[in-house]
């Protein structure tokens, strides 16, 4: 460990400080969880785009167009909601940690 990093100590650490420096240090091993919502809403992103796209090439599938730009457009909204969740979730993964340290 580096001497900038601080190992997390539930006795000498307030409970911010020890849920800051351990969410840190465990950050990579919590997003495995999350990574296949990430990987998942990414490809139906770009597949909701590109099949509206091509619709728009068909006067007739215009409206299938507009729609699946629509859905890829809430998908959008889906990708900061991941990454909250995900924040939250390991933020009280690491409040818990440190009350059962108390």
């Amino acid at each position: 460990m580096s001497s900038t990093q601080q190992e997390p100590n539930a006795d000498s650490q307030t409970k911010e400080q020890y849920v800051d420096i351990s969410m840190g240090k465990h950050e990579i091993f919590f997003k495995k969880e999350y990574k296949i919502l990430y990987t998942v809403n990414e490809f139906l992103l770009g597949l909701w785009f590109l099949i509206g796209s091509i619709c728009f090439y068909f006067e007739e599938l215009k409206t299938w167009g507009v729609t699946l730009f629509v859905l890829g457009s809430m998908q959008m909204l889906i990708r900061p909601s991941i990454r909250l969740v995900h924040s939250f979730h390991m933020r009280k993964h690491y409040e818990r940690e440190y009350d059962e340290k108390q």
